[in-house]
C-alpha cells in the first residue's frame, strides 16, 4: 500500500496516474475527494481530511508500506515552523506507530549552503523530522520550478512581463513538476532502497530571468520581458495577497538565498538531470494557459 498526499496538486495528480498505471495498491488523504477524477476516486482508498491530523494520518498510514510526502505550506501561517514542523508532526508519530517502511518527500536544493533561507531551511528541517523516525527516506531537492510562472501566465499574456527578485541574468536550473512526479514515482515502485538521502531533480539546463523570456517570446511569438522587484516590493505583495509577515518573511528570504547561488549548490549530474526543457514546458504548459 502506498499512501499519497496532495493527490490532486500538480505532482500528486501525475504521480497517481503512474501508480495506478503499475497496478499499485494506492490510498490517498484528500481534503476535497471530488476533485479526484472520477477514474481515478474509483480506483484507490481515500481517506477526508488534512495530512495534518492526527486522525487522518493514523488512519491512513495503518497497513502501508510507503509514503509519499508534500506539505503545501498554509501562507497564512503564524511561523514557518507550523507550516512546516507542526503540521509534520502528527505524520511523524503515524509513521512510527504503524511501521511505514519509506517515505518519499518534497524538499528543496542547498542543504548545509545557509543559515537562514526561509522556506528551504523549514523544509530541511522538516526531512531532518521525517528521518528520525527511522523510516527510509529520500528526499527530493528542487531548484524553483516552471511550473511556478502559471502564476504569472495572465501578466505574460496581457502586458509580456514577469516578475521576480533575482537578478535577470542569474543562470540557474529549473525543473517542471511533471519530471519530479516522475522521479517521485520511480521511487515509490522501486521497494530496494535503504538509508536516507537527497535526490536533486534539476531539469536539464541552466538558465537565467532572461533566457527564459527569451524563449518565452519565441513560442508565444510576442515579445516578453522580465522585471527585476525589490524585495520589499515582493514582501509587500505577498503581504497584500494575504500571506502572513512570517510566512512573506520566508519567502524573501528564500529568494535571497536564490540570489546568492543556492539552487546551483548541487553539481549536476546524469542521475539529477531531468528531461523537460524549459522550451517544451513553454509549448505544452505555458502556452494553453496564456491563450486560453
Amino acid at each position: 500500500m502506498i499512501v499519497v498526499t496532495a493527490p490532486t496538486g500538480q505532482i500528486g495528480s501525475r504521480l497517481l496516474g503512474t501508480l495506478l498505471e503499475n497496478g499499485e495498491q494506492v490510498r490517498v488523504i484528500a481534503r476535497d475527494p471530488a476533485r479526484l477524477a472520477d477514474h481515478v476516486r474509483e480506483r484507490v482508498e481515500v481517506v477526508k481530511g488534512s495530512h495534518s491530523d492526527a486522525a487522518v494520518v493514523d488512519e491512513a498510514f495503518a497497513g502501508a508500506d510507503t509514503v509519499f510526502w508534500l506539505v503545501a505550506a498554509d501562507h497564512r501561517a503564524e511561523s514557518l515552523e507550523a507550516a512546516y514542523l507542526d503540521f509534520t508532526r502528527p505524520a511523524c508519530e503515524a509513521l512510527k506507530k504503524h511501521g511505514v517502511a519509506r517515505v518519499v518527500g518534497i524538499s528543496a536544493l542547498g542543504r548545509g549552503v545557509a543559515e537562514n533561507a526561509g522556506y528551504l531551511s523549514a523544509s530541511w528541517a522538516m526531512d531532518d523530522l521525517i528521518a528520525a523516525t527511522g523510516v527510509r527516506y529520500r528526499a527530493l531537492t528542487m531548484p524553483t520550478f516552471m511550473d511556478n510562472l502559471l502564476w504569472q501566465a495572465a501578466s505574460i499574456g496581457k502586458d509580456g512581463v514577469f516578475f521576480a527578485p533575482v537578478s535577470g541574468d542569474r543562470k540557474a536550473p529549473t525543473c517542471a513538476t511533471r519530471d519530479i512526479a516522475a522521479v517521485a514515482a520511480g521511487l515509490l515502485l522501486d521497494r530496494s532502497w535503504e538509508g536516507t538521502a537527497d535526490v536533486p531533480v534539476l531539469g536539464p539546463e541552466d538558465l537565467s530571468q532572461n533566457d527564459l523570456a527569451g524563449i518565452m517570446s519565441d513560442v508565444l511569438g510576442r515579445p516578453v520581458r522580465y522585471q527585476r522587484v525589490s524585495m520589499d516590493a515582493f514582501r509587500a505583495t505577498q503581504r497584500q495577497n494575504g500571506w502572513s509577515e512570517a510566512m512573506a518573511q520566508g519567502m524573501v528570504d528564500m529568494m535571497i538565498a536564490k540570489e546568492t547561488g543556492i539552487d546551483s549548490a548541487a553539481p549536476r549530474t546524469p542521475e539529477g538531470t531531468t528531461p523537460t526543457t524549459f522550451r517544451q514546458w513553454c509549448e505544452e504548459v505555458l502556452k494553453p494557459a496564456v491563450t486560453a
